[in-house]
């Protein structure tokens, strides 16, 4: 169930009326609770044990932190926490991936290496990340522990953002369990316009891109140097208006029963410097990479050098996190060393003005973004090496060029080019009494029902 399908608006429908007849706070926790399993066990109820493995073990780790002093004690209860459930994401996301990686030196010494047909359970590196997230700042002291299981549990698999993000902290979600959320027909409509929004990106805009750049993709090495770079252009669309669609889309949900989710993307392809874009880019994943793993590892103190590992280390599991391939551990290595070229250069310009600097860093980040997303979105390193082939060798190749590319490419940039220029919030339209507000959204909400591509079109993001 995606929010684009019709099941989940029936679905939705169907948590609002419940949300609607319920008149306490707890039955309206316990109604969402339900409603968020339900939505879960929609793919495979089989991995609902896993969710509910995590958060009981996650919940008791709290409760055994609260007034333990003892730092074994205190340790122990956290070590158990990380062992629970990064060995499940290890199991069902990583074990494949190393035992193939592995198999050329167990081969080597007669041995035999197994494989074994695991399912990837959906979400289950988000809702890790997030709840590591409640027992690691309750061990560092930084948030009280929350007795209440329900509220607990509700944190952890809360449906909007269950399966995709954004990565919510406790901090930020549990307060907002504390008092019944009304609904009312200001948060319907806000919620509304930020969901319709989502849809249309994904719908109308990135699974368009998806029927061009797929395309130039699977026959990496076929098509002319124009042709790959507009099927590059075009997944760079298509992984941003998809997976900022569907964070679109969850803020709205819960903007309509009441609830906030952190904001995910802040136009990235705005980005002068690849650490400006990771400001801008999957923001509750980046800023989780860095309080959970860059900062603890010694972060920028302990001079360039122990930087430059920290950075490295920080990039490299979150390119891991991605995906199981060296593919992505390689772009995240690439954006490491982007990143300690930048912190390189904003050291040695200073205070300093360049002329032309800011258009310069635009023109330099993108580029390189543009090139890491062919790593990422690439099977293998022989499939990126075609495509780059294609786009920096003059060979010969099919000349393809779709309309819709072109078309998609021309409005990001009027839209970025406004928002650079200070008049995007106007295209935001919050006043609800302008009779064009409404118009604008059911336009684009027919628009993504009209022309929607046909078939399944799961999101990017389901895989990771």
């Amino acid at each position: 169930m995606i929010f684009s399908q019709l099941e989940f608006f029936i679905f939705f429908a169907v948590v609002l009326v419940g949300l609607g007849l319920v008149r306490s706070n707890r039955a309206g926790k316990l109604w969402l609770l339900a409603a968020s399993y339900y939505f879960y066990a929609y793919w495979d109820w089989r991995f609902l044990s896993l969710i509910l493995l995590s958060t009981v073990v996650d919940y008791c780790v709290g409760l055994g932190l609260k007034g333990e002093h003892r730092t074994r004690r205190r340790r122990a209860l956290l070590g158990l926490s990380l062992s629970v459930n990064l060995g499940l994401l290890g199991f069902f996301k990583y074990f494949n991936f190393f035992i193939d990686s592995a198999r050329p030196l167990v081969e080597a010494m007669g041995l035999h290496a197994g494989s074994l047909d695991i399912l990837l359970p959906v979400g289950i590196s988000f809702y890790t990340f997030q709840t590591l997230s409640y027992t690691i700042d309750v061990y560092r002291g930084k948030l009280d522990v929350h007795e209440d299981f329900f509220d607990f549990a509700l944190f952890v698999a809360f449906f909007p953002q269950l399966v995709a993000g954004p990565i919510v902290r406790a901090a930020h979600f549990l307060p907002q369990l504390a008092r019944r959320q009304p609904l009312t027909a200001a948060n319907f409509y806000l919620g509304f316009q930020v969901f319709t929004y989502g849809l249309f990106k994904k719908v109308f805009v990135a699974d368009r891109l998806a029927m061009y750049s797929d395309h130039v993709f699977a026959n990496a090495g076929a098509y002319d140097c124009t042709t790959t770079w507009l099927g590059a252009l075009a997944y760079s669309m298509q992984i941003y208006f998809d997976f900022s669609g569907y964070s679109d889309m969850a803020i709205g949900v819960a903007c309509i029963m009441g609830y906030s989710l952190g904001e995910n993307f802040n136009f990235p392809y705005l980005a002068k410097s690849p650490r400006e874009f990771w400001r801008r880019w999957h923001i509750s994943l980046s800023t989780w990479v860095r309080d959970y793993i860059y900062i603890p590892l010694g972060g920028s103190r302990g001079g360039k050098w122990r930087t430059f590992i920290n950075g490295m280390t920080a990039m490299v599991l979150c390119g891991l996190w991605h995906g199981a391939a060296w593919t992505f551990v390689a772009w995240g290595a690439l954006h490491g060393l982007a990143l300690a070229f930048d912190r390189v250069v904003a050291t040695a310009v200073g205070d300093r003005r360049v002329p032309g600097a800011g258009l310069l860093g635009w023109a330099a980040t993108m580029f390189f973004v543009v090139q890491g997303w062919v790593l990422f979105r690439s099977e293998s390193f022989e499939h990126a090496a075609l495509m780059f082939r294609q786009m920096f060798v003059p060979v010969q190749g099919v000349a393809w060029y779709h309309p819709i590319v072109p078309f998609m490419l021309a409005g990001m940039a009027v839209v970025h080019a406004m928002k650079a220029a200070g008049g995007w919030e106007r295209v935001l339209l919050p006043e609800r009494a302008r009779w064009f507000s409404p118009t604008l959204l059911f336009s684009l909400l027919w628009l993504s029902v009209v022309f929607r591509p046909t078939g399944f079109n799961p999101f990017i993001y389901f895989q990771f």
